[in-house]
């Protein structure tokens, strides 16, 4: 793909992931175009319909997961902060909030599945280092971090959303909650309780063709 040819691919994807957060995956692609600052043309020769944009976002933005998840391993050789930079990462891409949104209008078939199972296995890499290394409490499962990602990364409703105009209000409070997933002496002391898998979560959301019998996203 040429440079310039990636450069608009990736302001339609950064408009488009903007506008479906503000007004829902069902928002006309009219916003789309103007919050890219592309003609109509240019979107719709890359993605011919509604479904191809929403697929071709939710990929990039699994892809864009799996990466920040490998850096931070990379980065940072205290596993809880390698765990803590992912976390960090994941915000600044709206990652959690978005993924919510934009599958509840996809069917999750195969390749998608596919995708999503490499940066499950990238995460939960994460999570078992900081864990092995005594930096994580036991009962904290990859449901349990998806989960909090998605609740801390919604924008504020309303007014309230000035509070965090500069998007340091999710930091902060990310940090806040991650402090309570760290590990403290005496935890280890006793049955932890149960962590949430990923697998509950696939299945709560009820996505087509999850969970496999392994408990790992098909």
């Amino acid at each position: 793909m040429r440079a310039d040819a990636a450069r608009s691919r990736r302001r339609i994807l950064d408009a488009a992931c903007e506008v479906f957060l503000e007004r829902g995956p069902d928002a006309p692609l009219d916003a789309v175009v103007r919050r890219a600052g592309v003609g109509p043309a240019t979107l719709y020769r890359r993605f011919p319909d509604r479904e191809a944009l929403v697929r071709a976002l939710v990929t990039d933005l699994l892809a864009r997961l799996t990466e920040a998840a490998e850096e931070a391993r990379r980065a940072e050789d205290d596993p809880y902060l390698a765990l803590r930079r992912f976390v960090h990462a994941a915000a600044d891409l709206r990652m959690g909030a978005a993924i919510v949104v934009l599958l509840e209008h996809l069917v999750v078939d195969g390749e998608l599945a596919a995708v999503r199972r490499g940066t499950v296995t990238a995460v939960e890499g994460l999570l078992h280092a900081a864990r092995d290394a005594g930096r994580l409490r036991a009962d904290v499962g990859m449901g349990d971090l998806v989960l909090l990602c998605v609740r801390l990364s919604r924008p504020l409703p309303g007014a309230l959303a000035a509070l965090d105009a500069d998007g340091s209000l999710v930091h902060r409070h990310l940090d806040l909650a991650l402090a309570g997933l760290a590990a403290a002496p005496g935890d280890q002391e006793g049955a932890p309780r149960r962590a949430l898998g990923f697998d509950e979560v696939i299945a709560a959301a009820g996505r087509p063709g999850e969970p496999g019998p392994t408990g790992v996203a098909e």
